[in-house]
């Protein structure tokens, strides 16, 4: 049974078995949750509703495209890294798996079901590690950079694998791939974290996490 289209493009399978392993995930996170007493109550999914789809919209906002693949925009990773400060880990990878699921369904570039998993759900559900932070000071701003890393290191690992023959001669893939994956990835970061260090957007953040928490 064919995945991939010759044009390196999903089949009816292939989105098939990508939707049933990526909700295989968000099963498994849900279960997980509900252990660790993180359940998703109405007021956690609304709140990963509202950052789903503003993480969604700023991400059709780009300030600067990249020729294959990935975009500076405005501040989208941010939205999911808000939701594991808000909720906690658990909570934030899945939100961060759904995120990628969305971004594969939109603009996908895809060559395999491997390179797929990396560059969308592994990628994406990285965001959510921010949620290791979230009772930390200034937790948001140290869990938004380890956020973003873990997606730069699950980027990387796609460009040196699949991606390895655009490197230009001489040029390691490792290289290459880290420097054009960290140049939007932190480009972005960047102008996010001066962002988030302005007093009022820090103090507005706070007022938001006590209403999801309320």
């Amino acid at each position: 049974m064919a995945f991939i289209t010759q044009d390196g493009g999903l089949t009816t399978s292939g989105y098939v078995l990508a939707a049933l392993v990526i909700f295989a995930l968000l099963v498994i996170g849900s279960i997980v949750s509900k252990q660790k007493k993180a359940a998703f109550d109405a007021k956690c999914l609304a709140f990963c509703a509202v950052s789903l789809a503003l993480a969604t919209v700023t991400s059709m906002i780009k300030l600067f495209d990249m020729p294959m693949g990935g975009a500076v925009t405005l501040l989208s990773m941010f939205f999911i890294c808000l939701i594991g400060y808000l909720y906690g880990p658990v909570i934030g990878i899945t939100t961060g798996v759904a995120y990628g699921l969305l971004q594969m369904v939109m603009d996908p570039y895809i060559i395999s079901l491997p390179q797929l998993l990396i560059d969308y759900p592994l990628a994406f559900g990285a965001l959510g590690l921010s949620g290791f932070f979230a009772d930390k000071k200034y937790g948001l701003v140290i869990g938004y950079v380890v956020g973003i890393i873990g997606r730069f290191i699950f980027s990387v690992i796609s460009g040196v694998v699949f991606f390895a023959m655009y490197a230009p001669e001489n040029m390691s893939p490792l290289v290459y791939s880290a420097a054009y994956n960290g140049g939007y990835i932190f480009t972005e970061g960047i102008i996010t974290v001066i962002i988030l260090l302005i007093p009022v957007v820090a103090n507005g953040i706070k007022e938001v996490k006590r209403m999801a928490n309320s």
